[in-house]
Formats: structure tokens, C-alpha cells, sequence
């Protein structure tokens, strides 16, 4: 086992004993995330939901299967990403996570993208895209590829939404089908980092 796989083993025992907000009152389960540690794609849900909350693992739902079918459509599978959210316990009736609760979790999903080191973070819903996008619309910049921080960030509609909403659910398989060319982007945008002198990258990468 490597360093970073026993670190997000811990990490993931602190989680399901957590009792850093409110949530933990009310879960079965909590939901750390999971997915491998050399992950080049990690997904950043809202919170778990009432399957979730049972079985303690995310996206296992209808949402889930979406995303399954949306990850074989571009040559992948759920064992190749790795799937977390911004609260790691279901908020009651699958309310909205209160900004005191995302504050709770934060330092747990800033662990996970360390230990990760993605190459891009997909955000889905608009709850996880306000934790690298404050103040944007999600209507606005869907599909779209920024370097917040270092690192490549897409926000995409979360798959639940494009189930109960028909005409999100084309627009969020047409920005599924851009991120093998932002995975390729930030590899390119590694490779010139890593070479010696080179410059700083542009902080928005192509759209479309």
C-alpha cells in the first residue's frame, strides 16, 4: 500500500466518526468518498443522498448510474475516478448543505485533493462549484475548464438535476464529452511546468 492510499485510509476513519457539525447527528452512514489515489479525474458532489447515507459510498443512486453511463461514454469507469462530495453526511430530506456545514467538511475534501493531486476536479451542482467558483452562476460557466489554485477546474449540472430537468441532461453529455481534452490540456500545462524557465499558464483554458 502506498503512502498516499494508507493516508486517505485515515483520513476516511476520521470522516465516519466526525463530529464536526450537525449532520453527524443524523446520518447512518458517512460518505468519505471513494475511488483510486492516482485518479486523473475526482468528482466533487453536493452530499450524499438517502442510498448513499445507507450503504456509506457516494453516487450509488440513480445519479450514480447516470454518472456511470456518462463516464463509459467517454472510455471510463467508476473504478478509474474518484467520487466525493463537499459534506460527507446527507443533510435531512436531501435539504441544500448549509455554508456551515461545507465549512465543516472543507478541510477534509482540501486532504483529499492533496493526497489525489488530480489533474482536473469536475465540480457537479452548484453547491460544490461555489467551493471554487464564489459567485458564479452555474448557467453561466457549465463546461467551461479554469486553473483555480494550480489546478484545472470544470463545473458541470450534478446528474440529479439533468434526471428531473429533460433539458439539462443533453447540455451536461455534451460538457462530459470535453473533459478527455481538459485531461489532455492539464497534462500538457504539467509537462510545460515542469520544464526548466518555463512560464507561468494562462489561468483560462480553451472552452470550446
Amino acid at each position: 500500500m502506498s503512502t498516499a492510499q494508507a493516508e486517505l485510509q485515515q483520513l476516511d476513519a476520521v470522516i465516519r466518526q466526525c463530529p464536526l457539525c450537525d449532520l453527524s447527528k443524523t446520518r447512518t452512514k458517512a460518505v468519505p468518498g471513494d475511488g483510486p489515489t492516482d485518479a486523473e479525474l475526482m468528482f466533487v458532489g453536493e452530499g450524499p443522498g438517502f442510498h448513499e447515507d445507507r450503504q456509506g459510498r457516494p453516487f450509488v443512486g440513480a445519479a450514480g448510474q447516470f454518472l456511470d453511463q456518462m463516464l463509459a461514454s467517454i472510455g471510463l469507469e467508476r473504478r478509474q475516478v474518484f467520487v466525493t462530495n463537499v459534506v460527507k453526511c446527507r443533510p435531512p430530506n436531501n435539504r441544500d448543505p448549509l455554508p456551515a456545514e461545507i465549512a465543516a467538511c472543507a478541510p477534509y475534501l482540501d486532504k483529499q485533493m492533496a493526497l489525489i493531486n488530480p489533474l482536473v476536479i469536475v465540480t457537479l451542482g452548484r453547491h460544490s462549484m461555489a467551493r471554487f467558483f464564489p459567485g458564479e452562476k452555474i448557467s453561466a460557466i457549465h463546461g467551461t475548464a479554469r486553473v483555480v489554485d494550480g489546478r484545472t477546474v470544470v463545473a458541470l449540472y450534478h446528474p440529479a438535476a439533468a434526471l428531473h430537468q429533460q433539458s439539462l441532461r443533453a447540455t451536461l453529455e455534451e460538457d462530459f464529452r470535453k473533459l478527455p481534452r481538459f485531461i489532455d490540456e492539464a497534462k500538457t500545462r504539467t509537462r510545460q511546468n515542469e520544464q526548466p524557465g518555463s512560464e507561468k499558464p494562462p489561468q483560462q483554458l480553451s472552452l470550446f
